[in-house]
């Protein structure tokens, strides 16, 4: 086994299990949400405010850990994440005053979002060809996570399971993947500074026109999917919580579809041109899925606006790596950062809206936020 693990094809396999892992743990939460404000006395608005603080540290574990990756190596940085991000799930567990479970959210978001960023710079440096096929691969096991999270999560509380226990079990699983990235063999990730780049050489990189409208699209992006993903199973209130957590399952489901079938088609189109036309295929029926009288119906709206959203992440990603194949650790966290920033603006935001105006109305601003995304992915094309 320990041969195994040194072999370099045995770290992409550990950059996949890394994204089921955050797929799974991103989507506790949501689908928590009812036995979380019922233990807590907590409103939407609460949820709300513990969203920004996750979203927050999720941002600047992505953009952190990707410089911080150039400079002191990529294993380092990868088995911190872990720890921190299971001392931040295993916090929530304790039922602390709720000041606490927000405090909580600050090691968890942090190590997620440097386990993120650096599971992308890995693949990108692992796999310099067909970075279409291989990052919808890698975001195909978030997916998976992310849908099986409140399927199972749903029947387990529906079957007595207390909430905790189930928090718990996923802090304790990024012990073995910590270990995993200590023997696996790594890519160092290191950016060996040259005499010409001068100091701050990333800062500039992040700020370039042709990755800033990427940076934009992508937090467009990312603020629609975890906006949906986050309220779904609150907008769905009126049904039973196995139904809501199963219509988020079906979304999450549809997202793992729609990136198997782009790792299979997309190298054969042009990315920035394919990203496009998915993510206004997600804008428009997610308006339909919102505005639909009958729940049966929105329900399957909304796994067709999976499927659309699918390759969108990963192609971003694919084209930002293109462009700059030498900074692949910077790359990968710039663009989960502003990634997470999408999350920061809008997700949180919809619990106050929620409260204030109605929760329809804020999950039609994802829709909204999807066409802003193609906006500015055409405004990249342009730059190009």
């Amino acid at each position: 086994m320990f041969r195994l693990l040194a072999s370099p094809r045995a770290a992409g396999i550990i950059g996949c299990l890394t994204l089921l892992l955050i797929g799974w743990s991103g989507l506790l939460v949501p689908s928590l949400i009812r036995s979380i404000e019922h233990d807590f006395g907590q409103t939407d608005a609460g949820i709300g405010i513990y969203y920004l603080a996750w979203a927050l540290a999720y941002a600047s574990g992505s953009l952190g850990g990707g410089l911080v990756t150039e400079r002191l190596g990529r294993r380092r940085v990868l088995i911190g994440a872990c720890l921190a991000h299971g001392v931040g799930l295993a916090v929530l567990t304790a039922i602390p005053p709720w000041e606490i479970v927000l405090l909580s959210a600050v090691p968890g978001g942090l190590g997620a979002g440097a386990l993120d960023g650096g599971s992308n710079g890995l693949i990108l440096d692992l796999f310099h060809a067909a970075r279409g096929r291989v990052l919808n691969t890698l975001h195909l096991f978030f997916s998976i996570g992310a849908l099986s999270s409140p399927l199972v999560v749903g029947q387990l509380v529906d079957a007595g399971v207390a909430w905790q226990a189930v928090v718990l079990g996923s802090a304790i699983a990024v012990i073995p993947l910590a270990a995993f990235y200590a023997i696996a063999r790594l890519p160092h990730g290191r950016h060996a500074r040259k005499e010409h780049d001068g100091p701050g050489r990333a800062t500039p990189i992040a700020l370039t026109w042709p990755l800033l409208t990427l940076e934009v699209a992508i937090g467009c992006y990312v603020a629609a999917e975890v906006g949906v993903s986050d309220w779904l199973v609150r907008f769905l209130d009126a049904v039973p919580l196995g139904t809501a957590t199963g219509a988020l399952s079906l979304f999450w489901a549809g997202l793992a579809l729609g990136r198997l079938v782009s790792a299979r088609i997309a190298d054969r189109f042009d990315h920035l041109q394919f990203t496009a036309v998915a993510i206004t295929v997600a804008a428009f029926a997610t308006f339909a899925a919102v505005t639909v009288p009958s729940v049966g119906a929105s329900i399957g709206l909304f796994a067709l606006v999976g499927f659309a959203f699918g390759p969108v992440f990963p192609m971003i990603v694919a084209i930002g790596g293109e462009r700059f194949p030498e900074r692949s650790a910077a790359v990968g966290g710039f663009l989960t950062g502003a990634a997470v920033f999408g999350a920061v603006l809008y997700p949180p935001i919809m619990g106050f809206m929620s409260v204030n105006i109605g929760l329809t109305v804020a999950m039609l601003g994802t829709g909204v936020l999807s066409l802003a995304c193609t906006v500015s992915l055409l405004a990249a094309r342009r730059l190009h």
